[in-house]
């Protein structure tokens, strides 16, 4: 046995001196009731990951067979599927329900801050969970007072916990984003027998029926069929350095994104990359508070057990954030940064493989749940600003690029197979057939001052974008030819849209974004900026103003048109119609089918100063507008840390013309079909429906 370090001799000796202390909660009543029924199962929860702990660490795992693990993965997992969560403690509502309004909702928290406990005994990470476990201990003490503790008492445990391990949680959180060294999930994806399907529950993730059958399918796959999906996801992102001017030969990691069950492709890519001198950095999907941002899953990721669950704590920042936090975590980012400054220089940007066809998921709203106030929104919009400049700093915007492949998972239907292979032929489309006839869109575009987009049948769209003047028309464009790099699949043109003289209203009769679903999302636009926003999912108006603020508008009073796109592939809406699958799409292919609409940054921001080239050799001069002009004087004027395309399928589309200086017009789209001579062969897809 290797002998163990100071801080590891030290780390155990509070493990052991907390399990004891935990030990004697079980059964303990000092604690009045409701509390002590609460902090025993807490307790119970805990001890019983301590044993988790142990199997994993002797070896005991390793000769599970299948049955088992699906057994020990449920175990884990139990207490938030939506059968149970009516009773759990992680469930806001039960919580006040049982423990009152006072401490129901910050002893939710702890519960589900607890829950991480569950991956660092996977990854084998002592010191969160021995910070964690002496968290409970603290808060668990205060209830065995005489009089209950008040809610500021407990607030301010949870505080200086935030606080004091920022240097903890935070720097590690770095530290997972440009270290390939820290490669638990590496090893997982390169080491293991993917035949065998236990390695799926080796990362600790919720396994569901999707991850286990993505891994059966893909298992049934030729390495030719594998190669292709892992070529065309690896050689997008090098074309994505290609085409932005971009050297990657000064780079030295690339991070993976994917979703379980997908390993086959994901050890493929990694060979691919390597090939380009470039070594994987995985990380998973953040599982403390202190690292979130609401109920985003950023990173590789099991199944989801309850998106309710999540959703109900996307906001549990709002117990501890304010401008001394955000100091504090934007300190410890700039020192971890400035820490391995090399390994952030060396990083060269996400390599992201999405998936489609889960349930769609439309939250409820959940009033026990936490909010920020209004103050605390206008902080965390500070600090992702603040943390987005920061990591352009280390991890240099020009430098760097990214490529996004998306496929479907089993839960879309009995027809799965079929979209699969569907689907990866669409990511393979013809890239010179796509980029001749967008190319035909572009020089249409590019003679207009602006364009006009109306919507038809119930769409109330009826928006004019401004277009930005060309000084050098020969040499200048102003439309992205976007074909298969770093968004695949193909099928778009897009541009920076100038601010003023933008005017007028989108509306979407229903569209899904990051996983959330808007009936009759409508937003007006006044010079390029938005003024007001609405959507028909709740009965009560401020509530659904309330759910686009906050999801959409990422608590921001006002956001900029950052983008304008066409979307050129009929191909993905005829397979999304002919299966019935337009609401499970990913925005990914979604933009793809219809003119699209960004309100947040642009699609060049952080790297608007590196010249970017179509196909054809113009330089494509649209990747500003007013707003991300302000980054000269001060950058916190200029980004907002967000990005959301908003799309209108063809079937409600009117009409797509461009405004010519002089007043005529010249349709792109009439009724939801291409008419612009030399881009007809777009409708065939749509014919053949």
């Amino acid at each position: 046995m290797e002998q163990m370090t100071e801080k590891e001799t030290y780390l155990r000796e509070r493990y052991g001196l907390a399990l004891e202390r935990i030990r004697g909660i079980r059964g303990d009543r000092t604690v009045p009731a409701p509390f002590c029924v609460y902090f025993e199962k807490t307790a119970e929860f805990l001890l019983w990951v301590d044993e988790l702990r142990g199997k994993l660490e002797s070896g005991e795992t390793e000769g599970y067979t299948l049955a088992q693990w699906q057994e020990l993965n449920h175990a884990m997992y139990a207490d938030i599927l939506p059968e149970h969560y009516g009773e759990s403690y992680g469930n806001p509502a039960y919580a006040v329900e049982q423990l009152g309004e006072v401490h129901g909702r910050i002893l939710s928290f702890l519960y589900t801050e607890l829950r991480a406990l569950l991956v660092y005994a996977f990854e084998g990470r002592l010191e969160e969970t021995v910070v964690c476990l002496e968290l409970f201990i603290e808060i668990y003490n205060r209830f065995e007072g005489e009089t209950l503790p008040e809610y500021r008492e407990i607030q301010q445990i949870v505080y200086w916990f935030a606080s004091d391990y920022s240097d903890l949680f935070v720097a590690r959180r770095v530290r997972e984003g440009i270290d390939p060294e820290l490669d638990f999930a590496t090893n997982i994806i390169m080491e293991s027998d993917l035949g065998d399907l236990r390695y799926l529950y080796r990362y600790g993730e919720y396994v569901s029926e999707n991850e286990l059958r993505m891994a059966s399918f893909l298992n049934t796959l030729s390495e030719e069929e594998i190669g292709a999906m892992a070529d065309t996801y690896t050689e997008g992102y090098r074309i994505g350095f290609v085409l932005g001017g971009k050297d990657l030969s000064i780079k030295r990691t690339v991070n993976i994104r994917y979703q379980l069950g997908f390993e086959r492709m994901i050890r493929r890519a990694v060979e691919n990359f390597a090939k380009m001198g470039l070594r994987p950095v995985i990380y998973r999907a953040a599982v403390s508070t202190l690292n979130k941002k609401q109920n985003l899953r950023i990173g590789y990721t099991g199944g989801v057990p309850n998106k309710q669950f999540e959703y109900d704590h996307r906001a549990d920042q709002a117990i501890y954030l304010d401008r001394r936090f955000v100091e504090r975590k934007l300190g410890v980012m700039r020192t971890t940064y400035e820490t391995y400054r090399q390994l952030a220089a060396w990083h060269a940007g996400p390599a992201v493989v999405e998936t489609f066809g889960e349930a769609p998921f439309a939250p409820l709203a959940n009033p026990h749940s936490y909010h920020f106030s209004q103050k605390q929104q206008q902080l965390e919009t500070t600090l992702s600003n603040e943390a987005a400049q920061l990591v352009n700093q280390y991890i240099i915007g020009k430098e760097r690029s990214f490529t996004i492949i998306a496929f479907p998972v089993p839960e879309i239907g009995e027809q799965f197979e079929a979209i699969f292979r569907e689907t990866v032929k669409i990511n393979t489309l013809d890239y010179q057939l796509y980029r001749d006839m967008q190319q035909t869109l572009i020089d249409a575009l590019d003679e207009g001052v602006a364009v006009h987009i109306e919507g038809r049948d119930g769409n109330r769209t009826d928006l004019t974008v401004a277009l930005l003047e060309r000084s050098d028309p020969a040499r200048q464009t102003l439309f992205e030819n976007c074909v298969a790099d770093v968004n695949i699949p193909v099928g778009e043109v897009f541009t920076s849209p100038k601010l003023a003289g933008t005017n007028g209203t989108l509306h979407v009769k229903q569209v899904y974004l990051d996983g959330l679903n808007y009936r009759d999302l409508e937003i007006a636009f006044a010079d390029g900026k938005t003024t007001q926003y609405r959507c028909a999912n709740f009965a009560d108006e401020a509530e659904n103003q309330a759910y686009v603020f906050e999801n959409v508008m990422f608590h921001h009073d006002w956001l900029p048109l950052g983008e304008f796109a066409i979307g050129t592939n009929t191909a993905a809406y005829a397979m999304a119609q002919r299966y019935q699958i337009a609401d499970k799409l990913p925005i990914l292919i979604a933009e793809k089918m219809g003119p699209h609409f960004a309100v947040g940054d642009t699609c060049y921001s952080w790297a608007e100063d590196t010249p970017v080239y179509n196909p054809d050799g113009k330089e494509i001069i649209a990747r500003d507008n007013e707003v991300s002009l302000l980054r000269r004087e001060d950058a916190s004027k200029a980004y907002f840390g967000c990005h959301t395309d908003i799309t209108i399928p063809y079937e409600e589309l009117g009409r797509i013309e461009v405004i010519h200086a002089d007043g005529s017009r010249r349709a792109l789209i009439e009724n939801g079909r291409f008419v612009l001579p030399g881009t007809e062969k777009l409708n065939e897809a749509l014919d053949a429906l």
